[in-house]
């Protein structure tokens, strides 16, 4: 956390934060600065390479939960005196996007996951939603929001009996605007789909990309778990209902490329594990893997992995992997962002993955373990699984 009399640069010169600004002005007894200020500034203030978040309002703590591996958490926030604003300034590299929340302590009660209300940008997430600090030099990808240019494709749900799983296992099908019986078309499927549809535009996203030529018209099965802490750590029930029960399913009843060529094994966090796991017992099934910030923990020594019991399995099945690994795909779409905890682990993979002759194709982000930071990849990674017009050649 920066101090109160950071400068920051512009124009090759430096000058004091907005903040600092502010509390001069505070000196020379100016009653309506506080109120100008808010006024002025959307929050977090975003000045070179520094955020400034505010709150307003009585408090005895007010603290910044930010997630990011690096910067202490929480931070705290300092009250400027004789008002109700509360300030701490952070350095935030260009092109970053951070998620946070305020804890705000009151008469010894502390009230958390409070998002900021000088702030009106979200993220949603299935645990809810959380407050988004945008700095310079990030934007929304346009192929992720609606175009009305774009035709859309269609979601169905369909659902089979898993003997493998023991149950009826629903999913999301998507096809492609201008499907047609005579097309063969690549299949993708995704683990945690629901999630990927509602929190990440996942047909948003097809549709456009789709529309614009880039990635190859597709099928793509939008897959929600049961337990995924069970099933998506190295799961042979779950391995055996995607390889031996899914994949057949939906080429039996669709024109899809019936090659390894032609299919894509998708998810991210456990659903990365789960995406790997499945293709290490069922190997060349899938030509691809796309992995998004997989939880690939794993110990080199010891069995203390801080992840705790749910992470046993996956450590296990990591720590068995590195030691013989294999190559399971053609190509492994792999990205993972710089300020979550797994950063590490999967920069160690890539290595690993890349030794056993396995094309990789490794990107970092200026962003955490959510959601839009998976949807703000996914044209990377498709393009270059499966590119659009006359790109794409089915060997």
């Amino acid at each position: 956390m920066t101090s109160s009399t950071t400068t920051a640069p512009s124009s090759g010169q430096t000058h004091k934060l907005a903040i600092n600004r502010l509390r001069d002005r505070l000196g020379s007894s100016d009653a309506g600065a506080v109120e100008r200020f808010i006024a002025r500034h959307t929050a977090p203030i975003i000045e070179g390479r520094f955020a400034t978040f505010l709150w307003r309002g009585d408090a005895d703590e007010v603290l910044v939960r930010h997630r990011v591996v690096g910067l202490p958490d929480p931070v705290s926030l300092r009250r400027l005196p004789d008002t109700d604003l509360w300030y701490a300034t952070i350095e935030l590299p260009e092109g970053s996007r951070v998620e946070y929340h305020f804890d705000i302590v009151r008469g010894g009660v502390r009230e958390e996951y409070v998002n900021d209300p000088l702030n009106p940008r979200l993220a949603h997430g299935p645990f809810g939603s959380s407050s988004v600090a945008a700095a310079s030099g990030y934007v929304v990808p346009t192929w992720s929001l609606h175009d009305r240019e774009a035709r859309p494709g269609s979601l169905e749900w369909v659902s089979l009996r898993s003997k493998a799983l023991r149950r009826e296992q629903g999913m999301q099908l998507y096809l492609p605007a201008r499907f047609r019986a005579v097309s063969r078309y690549p299949l993708l499927i995704c683990h945690d789909g629901e999630d990927y549809l509602n929190y990440a535009s996942a047909k948003t996203v097809l549709d456009n990309l789709i529309h614009r030529g880039e990635v190859a018209p597709l099928v793509a099965a939008f897959v929600p778990p049961g337990n995924r802490l069970v099933e998506y750590a190295n799961h042979a029930p779950h391995a055996r209902f995607v390889a031996r029960e899914l994949v057949p399913f939906l080429t039996e009843r669709l024109p899809l490329i019936d090659r390894a060529s032609g299919r894509c094994l998708m998810g991210s966090s456990f659903g990365g594990v789960a995406s790997l796991s499945t293709a290490v017992r069922y190997p060349q099934v899938f030509g691809s893997l796309l992995l998004e910030s997989g939880s690939f923990v794993f110990t080199d020594i010891g069995a203390e992995h801080g992840g705790g019991p749910v992470f046993d399995p996956v450590v296990k099945f990591v720590n068995a992997y590195r030691a013989r690994p294999r190559p399971v795909a053609e190509r492994i779409y792999q990205t993972c962002g710089i300020y979550e905890p797994l950063i590490t682990p999967n920069r160690s993979m890539v290595s690993t993955f890349r030794d056993t002759g396995m094309e990789v194709r490794y990107v970092e982000a200026r962003d955490g373990h959510n959601w839009e930071n998976w949807r703000d990849r996914l044209r990377d990674a498709l393009t270059w699984i499966f590119p659009g017009e006359q790109k794409f050649v089915y060997e």
